[in-house]
């Protein structure tokens, strides 16, 4: 397969190949945990950043490790006799791996990054050379058909996606195939889709390279590729979600006015889910003048879904320009060109009204409720990945609360969430604090504030007693009529189940 400005990809049809590499690689410590004990943390972390040549430094030697590291993952020819050492070379040159160069030496013709998977997993991730180092890489790289590696986005998204078994997942604009690779983990079928036949070739080099089962690959855009009456239990997408002016570059342009793109992948999502099913995004949003950022995405949101949508960064409409510019390496050409470009952004924003641009996930899920729960927050602080974990219980918690009303609640019993601490803010020697806060140190990392009961509550809270006697027994201490207590109490309870710092035993 070939395109215009990018290399040959190996055939995807020899997974027999593709084995003896694994084999191969696996047997030459070629992993994740592998190049980190090589290279060291300050070049391994180098690479994250686009720099080599700190790697290059630290693979200098003739060990298999660094022969492959040369090779796959600096793009470096290698002679050919030091390769044929580690790798099967002339059924790799055949499949079309490794191209000769210069006589005596060979060359990859793609991108594999060693990378490890959440069960300890080791896996290889195919991309276009040049794309597989930095996670952004890609910088450069003008051709609208570069497939990338391994971003932050991407690893991102793994992280907050939901590890249910499912029978059935929809990885929709697939890239490299990275969250196929995961959701063949879960799900007894993976459909993978993308615009970029390229693409959906990567994918298949992906998942057979690192011995996962193949995927449904089906060529098209957003959902077109998927039949109407096809439904999932899981969708998944790092859509191209930039907002820019024109489909320059395919990997990241969304190819339709502002963040059209996004929201329609959003609100075609519901009718695609079975019930109790997952679509989770990343997605750009823009905040318009005269427009609540949050209201403009509740709008997004399908009928009969679920939502949590967290906005975790801003950035002003020059910021998200100039980002977007270098990205493309409009920054490295002639200054006027990138000066035009520039200008061209801004002159798409200023039509809009956009003053801003958000950037976040969305999650939604099909539920049978006539009351679907949306919640659309801002959570820039940082958080502990994998999330899956935890956004999972956030929607088992909307259930409980659903189906609890003020008298049931105070029949519960709760247990506070693990590692919640509680933190006192006041003036030194003060009998009392100003304001109590509670503090997660696990999922979302959320703090709240609790006035005194709800901070006793909170603590006490062990699953021996029910809310209702805890209410009754704070009250006998603190002097306070029992039944007002309850009457004022369960709107609090109600946030700190929420926001998962009490956990309902039932």
């Amino acid at each position: 397969m070939t395109d215009s400005g990018l290399a040959p990809l190996p055939a995807s049809d020899r997974p027999e190949t593709a084995a003896r590499l694994r084999k191969a690689l696996l047997t030459a410590a070629f992993t994740a945990d592998g190049l980190l004990d090589l290279l060291g943390a300050p070049a391994y972390a180098a690479l994250a950043r686009s720099e080599t040549v700190p790697a290059l430094r630290a693979t200098r030697g003739d060990t298999p490790l660094e022969t492959l590291v040369r090779l796959f993952l600096l793009q470096q020819p290698v002679p050919h006799a030091r390769v044929a050492a580690v790798l099967p070379a002339e059924e790799a040159l055949e499949a079309g791996w490794l191209t000769r160069v210069g006589g005596a030496e060979v060359a990859a013709t793609v991108d594999v990054r060693p990378y490890g998977g959440p069960g300890g997993e080791d896996w290889f991730i195919v991309s276009d050379l040049g794309c597989a180092v930095g996670g952004a890489g890609g910088i450069g790289q003008r051709n609208e058909e570069v497939v990338l590696g391994v971003g932050g986005a991407s690893t991102t998204l793994a992280g907050i996606t939901v590890r249910t078994p499912v029978d059935s997942a929809l990885d929709l604009g697939t890239g490299s195939g990275i969250q196929a690779l995961h959701a063949a983990q879960h799900a007894t079928r993976v459909t993978a889709t993308d615009l970029n036949p390229r693409a959906l070739h990567i994918t298949a080099l992906t998942l057979a390279l690192s011995g996962a089962p193949a995927a449904d690959l089906r060529e098209g855009s957003l959902f077109e590729p998927v039949g109407d009456d096809e439904r999932f239990d899981l969708i998944v997408s790092n859509p191209p979600f930039v907002i820019s002016p024109g489909a320059r570059l395919t990997y990241r342009d969304g190819g339709m006015g502002g963040d059209d793109l996004c929201r329609s992948l959003v609100q075609q999502a519901g009718e695609r889910l079975n019930e109790g099913g997952f679509a989770q995004f990343l997605a750009n949003w823009q905040h318009v003048a005269g427009e609540d950022w949050q209201d403009r995405l509740r709008a997004w949101v399908p009928r009969g879904c679920d939502a949590w949508i967290v906005q975790r960064e801003v950035q002003d409409v020059t910021q998200y320009a100039e980002l977007w510019l270098r990205d493309g390496g409009d920054h490295r050409g002639d200054p006027a060109e990138y000066q035009a470009r520039y200008d061209a952004w801004l002159d798409e924003f200023e039509a809009r009204k956009v003053k801003a641009v958000g950037f976040g996930w969305i999650t939604l899920r099909r539920t049978g409720s006539t009351e679907p729960a949306v919640m659309v927050e801002e959570w820039p602080h940082p958080v502990e990945q994998p999330l899956g974990g935890e956004i999972r219980a956030h929607f088992e918690r909307l259930d409980y609360l659903r189906e609890h009303d003020d008298a049931a609640l105070l029949d519960s019993h709760f247990r506070l969430a693990a590692e919640v601490v509680q933190e006192q803010v006041g003036l030194p020697g003060a009998e009392d604090p100003e304001h109590v806060v509670l503090r997660q140190h696990r999922g979302m990392r959320r703090a709240t504030k609790v006035d005194t009961v709800g901070a006793g509550f909170a603590g006490v809270c062990d699953g021996t007693l029910s809310a209702g006697r805890i209410l009754d027994a704070i009250a006998q201490l603190v002097g306070e009529d029992p039944v007002l207590l309850r009457d004022r109490t369960p709107a609090q309870i109600r946030l700190l189940v929420e926001q998962g710092f009490l956990e309902p035993l039932g």
